[in-house]
């Protein structure tokens, strides 16, 4: 009589760890490709990286130039900006 009382707790307990009908995803959530707001700023592509200086950005910027030291750290939510060696923006990215 014990051990079925046993298994029944147990059987209690692990029922009590997820909820009648959840499903659990496949895969992990993608952050969203956008969420930096990169897409509404590729016209910056090809201007003189001069023109940072009069905008305003909503979240965090990392203007990154030729042979600058950066992390490998990924923020879906900051906008990468890489300018080349003649001081033009080429790519805006999220990062």
């Amino acid at each position: 009589m014990r051990e079925m009382a046993g298994a029944g707790l147990v059987a209690l307990m692990l029922a009590g760890c997820a909820p009648v009908g959840a499903e659990v995803p496949a895969e992990p959530v993608a952050p969203a490709a956008d969420a930096c707001g990169a897409a509404a700023l590729q016209g910056l592509v090809g201007q003189p990286a001069s023109v940072l200086e009069t905008m305003r950005f909503a979240g965090p910027v990392r203007v990154i130039t030729p042979g600058m030291a950066v992390t490998m750290d990924y923020s879906a939510a900051r906008l990468n900006i890489e300018v080349d060696r003649t001081g033009a923006i080429f790519r805006v990215t999220c990062g």
